[in-house]
C-alpha cells in the first residue's frame, strides 16, 4: 500500500475524523513513492509520512524527517486524528 504509484496526480487530504489504521517504518519501492515512517489513517492509502514538501501530494500529509519520526513514534493504531483545512475546496 502506498500513497499512489508515481507519477501521481495532486489530491487533497480528505477532511474528517479518522483512526490510525496501521504503520510502516520503511514503505515504498520501485513502483511506489517512498513513504518512510508512514502512519495510515484514511481510505485509499492516505498517511502521515516523511516526504519532499516541494512536490505534489497524492493526498498524504508529508512531513520533514524529525516530525515524521515523532508522529510515527507517538501515534498508535486506533488513535483518533482529525484533518481540517482553512483552504476552501475548489470545484
Amino acid at each position: 500500500m502506498s500513497c499512489a504509484p508515481l507519477p501521481a496526480p495532486r489530491r487533497r487530504t480528505p477532511p474528517g475524523r479518522f483512526r490510525e489504521e496501521w504503520k510502516n517504518r520503511a514503505l515504498g519501492g520501485e513502483s511506489a513513492a517512498p513513504m518512510p515512517f508512514a502512519v495510515f489513517f484514511a481510505p485509499g492509502g492516505i498517511a502521515f509520512h516523511e516526504g519532499n514538501l516541494q512536490t505534489k501530494s497524492a493526498g498524504c500529509v508529508r512531513l520533514p524527517h524529525q516530525e515524521a519520526v515523532a508522529f510515527f513514534d507517538y501515534l498508535q493504531v486506533g488513535d483518533k486524528v482529525q484533518m481540517h483545512s482553512d483552504v476552501p475546496a475548489t470545484a
